[in-house]
């Protein structure tokens, strides 16, 4: 469930005339005008603020509203959605081009996506899967610390492709 920070009503945008007040530490205060809850609110040196504006009457809570603020965005931030990120190979790859996308890979891994790591095979180089092999397994090493294989090696034409997900330690 989103709430955006932009559309709660805090202190004097509340214009509805009886609200259902919950005191800082969540307990009920019952039910009381608009103006009384904002007095009290101001009263702590606190906002009041709606959290449930569909509810009858609306449920307003008496809070720090840039606290409320900051733990929303910790909240959205902690439920974001994983996504699926893409490096792609050749086997032809020189040891600073792949410390590079290695470095990448930390980065996505870090922020919780999964990475695919795709080698390609260009012309007769399909002959020698081995060296793709041999390159996944590089990569393996360097970033076995913070991520660990979802889906194993699988051919796919003439690709080879690793699913790598991000350890519990690494997140």
């Amino acid at each position: 469930m989103f709430i955006a920070t932009q559309r709660v009503r805090v202190n004097e945008q509340i214009r509805v005339p009886e609200v259902r007040v919950l005191d800082d530490r969540g307990e009920q205060l019952g039910v009381m005008s608009s103006q009384e809850a904002l007095d009290l609110a101001k009263s702590k040196g606190l906002d009041l603020v709606e959290v449930a504006p569909a509810a009858k009457p609306p449920v307003c809570k008496v809070l720090d509203f840039n606290k409320y603020k900051y733990q929303q965005k910790k909240r959205e931030k902690k439920h974001r959605r994983s996504e699926l990120k893409e490096l792609r190979f050749t086997t032809q790859i020189q040891d600073h081009d792949l410390n590079t996308k290695v470095r990448r890979m930390r980065k996505f891994l870090e922020q919780g996506d999964k990475v695919r790591v795709t080698v390609i095979f260009r012309g007769r180089e399909i002959v020698h899967r081995n060296r793709g092999e041999e390159l996944v397994k590089r990569i393996l090493e360097s970033i076995g610390d913070i991520a660990k294989i979802d889906e194993n090696a699988k051919s796919r034409g003439r690709a080879l492709q690793v699913i790598l997900v991000p350890t519990r330690s690494g997140e």
